[in-house]
């Protein structure tokens, strides 16, 4: 094989969203691709002047399985292990399922590296998706079966009201026919807002994310004066990207409210924390799709963290983990998103809840 052809190999390499590394049978790195960059947030050149080895847990097993593959004891050999994170030696090892094959030189191996934690993010991400789509028939038809019944419901109390005499019982009965109307209004309002992200065109254009985010963290900074802290940390080399501004700095919103209502405790106590983070992700699949860039917009907060009975159903419509709550802004969140051919899912423990927008960038 010429350098040119092995060149072109490597670069398709950079395409996998696992992570990808070419071996000396000593574990020696060659080559690995962006995704290992990612996952282990260094450089290539950090990486490929390093050992494979002395990243794993259990050495052995992976010395093991590059020796037999080198030898052509059997072609490809599987193995779960633990993957040390060096630029992060305070963190829990990485999950991961490896995966040593041979290549067309007998003095190099290929060894991919996959997340035990990808396959079941993926496989959450896709349930969220069918969850979403049963989402927007449920409201549509339950808004068709409401709205008719609540408009002649409404109506008739309206003329009934009309027909009662100015009389003590009249005046009885219409605080009656009141309360009907008041609450026909409000299920009208609460079908409105299920609505709110079908019936609204997209008004497309340039948006930039810091610029959502600086807009959400002022208005919720106005509402949360005192006790809330809320953090920045941006990537700034993201570009800008098409879609509706208005519609993301509400979805947004919904969910940086969510996180300072959750807060009401520490707010109290004054050492409540919401932090905005943004980053540039690589080779990512979003509901089947693959693109090679994305943004991920994080909404980390220290609070209690989503409760376990509802953490499965938390975007499904009039769920909610508080009293009062109308179980509506993830919903919504999620929709508007999505029409964004993106995604939002949530990673919640006491302590620290982030939930995570990805969107595609062009």
């Amino acid at each position: 094989m010429s350098d040119k052809d092995a060149s072109a190999n490597l670069q398709a390499l950079d395409m996998l969203a696992t992570m990808v590394a070419l071996v000396r049978p000593d574990g020696s790195c060659l080559f690995a691709n962006t995704a290992f960059e990612t996952v282990m947030q260094l450089s290539r050149r950090a990486v490929e002047r390093s050992n494979l080895i002395d990243w794993f847990a259990d050495a052995a097993r992976l010395r093991e399985a590059m020796e037999g593959v080198s030898r052509n004891a059997y072609s490809s050999s599987r193995f779960d292990a633990l993957l040390r994170r060096v630029s992060r030696p305070g963190e829990e090892p990485l999950p991961v399922h490896v995966i040593v094959s041979q290549t067309d030189r007998p003095d190099q191996l290929l060894v991919e590296l996959i997340e035990s934690a990808q396959q079941a993010r993926q496989d959450r991400e896709e349930r969220t998706l069918d969850q979403v789509q049963a989402t927007k028939e449920l409201i549509r038809n339950l808004a068709h079966e409401i709205k008719n019944p609540l408009g002649g419901l409404r109506g008739a109390a309206q003329l009934l009201q009309l027909e009662l005499q100015p009389t003590e019982l009249g005046a009885e009965l219409c605080e009656y026919t009141e309360v009907i109307i008041h609450e026909a209004d409000r299920l009208q309002s609460l079908v409105d807002r299920l609505l709110a992200p079908h019936r609204k065109a997209q008004v497309v254009g340039d948006v930039n994310i810091h610029e959502v985010c600086e807009r959400v963290r002022s208005l919720v900074l106005a509402e949360f004066p005192k006790g809330l802290k809320v953090l920045r940390d941006y990537d700034i080399s993201l570009p800008d990207f098409r879609g509706d501004r208005e519609q993301l700095i509400q979805a947004v919103l919904n969910i940086v409210q969510n996180a300072a209502q959750a807060l009401q405790v520490r707010i109290s106590d004054g050492d409540a924390q919401i932090t905005l983070r943004t980053r540039v992700a690589r080779q990512v699949t979003i509901g089947k799709q693959r693109w090679r860039l994305a943004l991920e917009l994080h909404v980390e907060d220290n609070g209690p963290g989503v409760p376990p009975e509802i953490r499965d159903r938390i975007f499904y419509p009039l769920v909610s983990g508080r009293d009062g709550g109308s179980g509506l802004g993830l919903t919504l969140s999620q929709t508007i998103v999505q029409q964004h051919q993106g995604m939002i899912d949530c990673d919640s423990e006491p302590g620290r809840t982030d939930f995570r927008i990805t969107l595609p960038l062009p």
